[in-house]
């Protein structure tokens, strides 16, 4: 009996393992008897999960299977496996982790509070694929050596980034970014710190008054959760169109349609970009538009489309704010040689009203750095700017710039000068 226990304790930990994936294959293959979709079928696979479990439990009586040490655990493992992403899935359970991403099978590293850390998790090749291939099977998006980089939404609303050799060296590299801050309004940032409440006010009235606003930012600044904030803001009556290259926004109001760009199919056709759906959007008859991010030839259709009379807003990449107003002057020259400065700087001056600036401190907390106004007048082929709010001592305080088109805000019922006046004492 002494060596029996001893035998017990040595291997209790590998008949463990076994007995897990004995029982995912037993789930599996039920699951592909009859018929049930894992992912969209919780509660049926659930109650297969726990019978399978009970099952397993009196045949380990018997000795004909490894006993579970910890059934709960087990049921987990097999639930993350079928229905969820497997090892990776206890990160996307982690409310503190906001990004995943694998660099090799062996290098699985994540982001906890804006620190990155190499996590205990090694991968096979095989797996990675395996889990690529899952999360993209609900996408329906692909991924060959003719298309060798995807973005794609996952149910939970996480966006997924995938490159595979032989643009990567040899592995396939993974990026799976989480939204752990689900702001819908702007109140939302000012609980988190990102936002002072003088500013949100003032932002949630540019937005009430239909100003058009430009969020800038470098990555994981959180430039996607304060376009949701803002779009808080929108009245409710108001219909919203929206584009990105990837579902990420979740607008609140009841008047709304999304929508997304699409790869090309096998045969190079069929490939909607976002030029061409913000030219859509134009036609829904749109009381807003917003357009998840700008980065080519998309950006002189934007402007176009604010132009118009639809009050808009959108995300770029950038290091400032003024940096930001310069990108979105050179961006639209990309949409073909009969496009010239001459014609963007000026139409970035009247297109634009406000640049809402964003970074991440030396602590990795995401913070509003300044808001800036863009008054609609060029100088020596210079956009001009006029700072709102801006930092100071670490703080986002009331500078002496107002906004452009204060009769919008008079014809929302909004008092600007009072509203900035308060902004003054906090």
């Amino acid at each position: 009996m002494l060596g029996e226990a001893v035998r017990w304790c040595r291997g209790g930990k590998q008949g463990a393992v076994e007995g897990v994936a004995l029982l995912e294959h037993e789930v599996r293959e039920l699951i592909r008897r009859r018929g049930i979709d894992p992912l969209r079928d919780g509660e049926s696979l659930r109650l297969l999960v726990r019978d399978v479990l009970a099952d397993y439990d009196e045949r380990s009586l018997r000795g004909h299977v490894p006993p579970l040490p910890d059934p709960e655990a087990a049921t987990k493992a097999v639930v993350d496996a079928v229905a969820g992403l497997g090892p990776l899935q206890q990160y996307l359970d982690d409310d503190e982790v906001e990004e995943i991403w694998i660099n090799s099978p062996a290098q699985v590293f994540v982001a906890r509070r804006g620190e990155p850390e190499l996590t205990t998790t090694i991968l096979t090749q095989a797996q990675v694929r395996e889990l690529v291939e899952q999360m993209l099977k609900v996408s329906g998006r692909r991924l060959d050596l003719s298309s060798p980089f995807v973005d794609a939404s996952l149910p939970g609303g996480e966006r997924l980034h995938v490159v595979i050799p032989d643009v990567t060296r040899s592995a396939w590299a993974v990026n799976i970014r989480k939204y752990v801050v689900r702001a819908t309004h702007l109140d939302d940032l000012v609980a988190l710190g990102s936002l002072t409440p003088a500013a949100s006010r003032f932002l949630g009235a540019s937005v009430a008054a239909g100003l058009n606003i430009l969020v800038s930012g470098p990555t994981q600044a959180g430039k996607t959760t304060m376009l949701n904030a803002l779009a808080g803001s929108i009245p409710p009556r108001e219909r919203v169109i929206t584009c990105e290259e990837v579902f990420e926004l979740q607008v609140g109001n009841r008047d709304v349609v999304g929508l997304q760009c699409r790869q090309p199919s096998l045969e190079g056709t069929g490939e909607i970009t976002l030029r061409r759906l913000v030219k859509e959007a134009l036609r829904m008859r749109p009381s807003r538009i917003i357009i998840g991010e700008v980065r080519e030839a998309e950006s002189l259709d934007m402007l176009i489309a604010l132009n118009a009379g639809v009050p808009g807003m959108c995300t770029v990449h950038a290091n400032s704010a003024r940096e930001a107003l310069s990108k979105v002057c050179t961006l639209p020259l990309l949409a073909g040689e009969n496009v010239s400065a001459a014609f963007v700087i000026p139409t970035v001056a009247s297109a634009v009203d406000l640049v809402v600036h964003l970074d991440v401190d030396a602590r990795g907390r995401r913070r509003t750095r300044e808001i800036v106004a863009v008054p609609g007048r060029v100088e020596n082929g210079v956009v001009e700017t006029a700072d709102v709010f801006r930092q100071r001592d670490g703080a986002l305080v009331r500078a002496d710039g107002f906004p452009p088109h204060t009769e919008r805000y008079a014809r929302a019922g909004i008092d600007l000068v009072s509203l900035l006046r308060a902004g003054e004492v906090g």
